[in-house]
């Protein structure tokens, strides 16, 4: 038989605390978690708007993150600001090739990739799709496992930051588009966070309201 036919927990009447984890049988509404008190629902509540916001505001971040100097750098000879890409050219121009190739996927590639993947789950959830929802929750898994690997440039210009400063040689402020580019990477990952993978199997109507 199908997996897609077979009849999931919600429809048998199981509902999932999200507090403590706690399967528990549902026989009238409202109703609440017999170990931790939380509110049950057969769905998260509202997580498909909430997933729907958190992208929106990702995706509106996405270009200043890209546009705007994420490092900022004054030394005795003068100041420079560095974007995502002109930091990923000199390297590429420097010989680092290897280096810029990692930075271009991690930063630029990964987070807009996440987000036309989230873009793809969020339609074909709103518009109740029975489509392969084994693949798109395997493609769900995915997006929340790379999530904090998204933010290699921060971690790359607070560590120059620290170093360069304590050997005073020159002085790095991360610049506006380093907090653009962390929020996009949180705003993606909320918005994975709050859509419930379990609406892909749903085929009896169940929502997330």
């Amino acid at each position: 038989m199908p997996a897609a036919h077979l009849k999931n927990a919600a429809a048998r009447g199981l509902w999932l605390c999200h507090g403590c984890g706690l399967l528990s049988r549902v026989r009238a509404e409202p109703c609440v978690c017999p170990r931790c008190g939380a509110a049950l629902h057969a769905r998260k509540p509202a997580g498909l708007a909430r997933a729907w916001a958190f992208l929106i505001a990702a995706m509106i971040l996405y270009l200043p993150a890209n546009l705007m100097p994420i490092m900022l750098t004054d030394t005795l000879t003068g100041s420079q600001r560095d974007t995502i890409m002109s930091g990923v050219a000199y390297l590429w121009a420097t010989g680092s090739w290897p280096l810029a190739l990692v930075v271009f996927v991690a930063s630029v590639l990964v987070p807009l990739l996440k987000m036309l993947a989230m873009l793809f789950l969020l339609v074909s959830t709103g518009r109740r799709s029975r489509w392969a929802p084994l693949q798109r929750t395997r493609l769900y898994r995915m997006l929340e496992s790379i999530g904090p690997w998204s933010m290699l440039d921060i971690y790359v210009v607070a560590l120059l930051v620290a170093l360069v400063q304590l050997k005073s040689l020159a002085t790095i402020h991360a610049g506006p588009g380093a907090i653009a580019f962390g929020a996009v990477v949180v705003l993606t990952m909320l918005s994975a966070m709050n859509l419930d993978p379990r609406l892909f199997w749903d085929e009896d109507g169940h929502s997330d309201d």
